[in-house]
């Protein structure tokens, strides 16, 4: 049962993210990040004829890949609306979520999707392209000080100021069109003997924000603790330190921020307990077999 579409997306922490789950044959489970299907054909294994697996996604690529899979239900949407979509299938109460949260390996290797600097394509990094913002809008229309925010806060580089001056000076003369434009503008102000990570950060700062994916993910970890019922479990699988600190911060306190709330007696009011207090990471040999998991972490928490 654990039969994956490796031609789309290699699953990652596969077992160790869906036996956290504690899934039984009545279970109703979710997972929110349906990509190839690896995670939820996995999790259906589990469920009987009771039992219930919804599946989410906003990009129309992974429905396509979804129709040999009887028994999953399909959901067209951002997972950030967890809570509307299940209402509207007439779930209120879920026994388990799964979030493989980040760009599956099928966005990075269809070229024209324009999530890679390796290849040329248009600047486009919409996970939903029937979103209106891509990543040539980011480039050509935001404002410094905007362009600023995005770069200080979504990628690890230490010359943001000069890198959106480039950008600002060159779009004036040629609106940014293509991946090898801005791919060839990181070789000019970044270091050189780290070029590829130079470009990895920057095209990561621009797909997080063209997909939102901070204001996701903090919305879907607070419906996801509204429709898992008391003692069920959620799995997220994260890729970067940003949605990382998010995740720990959210299972540990209760907050984005950092910031504790307590009630009358001193307990910290709090929506989840974690399961593990150290994030699950791949073996080495998992990471050998697919070298997009290195950077993955696995937290997993029971809800109150």
């Amino acid at each position: 049962m654990e039969t994956n579409n490796h031609a789309y997306h290699i699953p990652v922490l596969l077992r160790e993210s869906v036996n956290a789950l504690l899934l039984h044959q009545k279970s109703v489970a979710v997972d929110v990040t349906f990509g190839g299907g690896g995670h939820a054909r996995y999790m259906h294994s589990f469920l009987g004829k009771e039992g219930r697996l919804y599946a989410f996604d906003q990009d129309e690529d992974a429905h396509l890949s979804s129709d040999s899979l009887p028994g999953i239900s399909m959901i067209r949407g951002n997972f950030k609306f967890l809570k509307n979509h299940l209402s509207a299938v007439g779930v209120k109460q879920v026994d388990a979520i799964l979030a493989d949260i980040g760009v599956s390996s099928h966005q990075f290797d269809v070229p024209e999707r324009g999530f890679s600097f390796r290849s040329n394509a248009r600047l486009d990094m919409r996970m939903n392209r029937q979103a209106s913002l891509t990543a040539a809008s980011v480039l050509n229309d935001y404002p410094e000080e905007d362009l600023l925010r995005v770069f200080n806060s979504y990628c690890d580089i230490a010359n943001v100021y000069k890198l959106v001056q480039r950008i600002l000076s060159l779009r004036n003369s040629k609106p940014f069109e293509y991946t090898e434009e801005l791919a060839a503008l990181c070789l000019t102000v970044g270091p050189k003997v780290k070029a590829h990570k130079y470009q990895a950060q920057v095209f990561q700062a621009l797909r997080i924000e063209v997909n939102d994916e901070i204001g996701a993910l903090q919305q879907f970890l607070i419906e996801a603790s509204e429709v898992l019922r008391p003692g069920g479990r959620l799995a997220v699988i994260s890729y970067h330190s940003i949605e990382d600190r998010l995740v720990k911060s959210y299972f540990k306190k209760g907050s984005f921020s950092g910031e504790i709330t307590k009630d009358f007696y001193g307990n910290v009011l709090k929506p989840f307990v974690e399961v593990n207090r150290h994030p699950i990471v791949p073996t080495e040999d998992e990471i050998k077999d697919n070298a997009r998991a290195r950077s993955a972490k696995l937290r997993i928490a029971e809800k109150r």
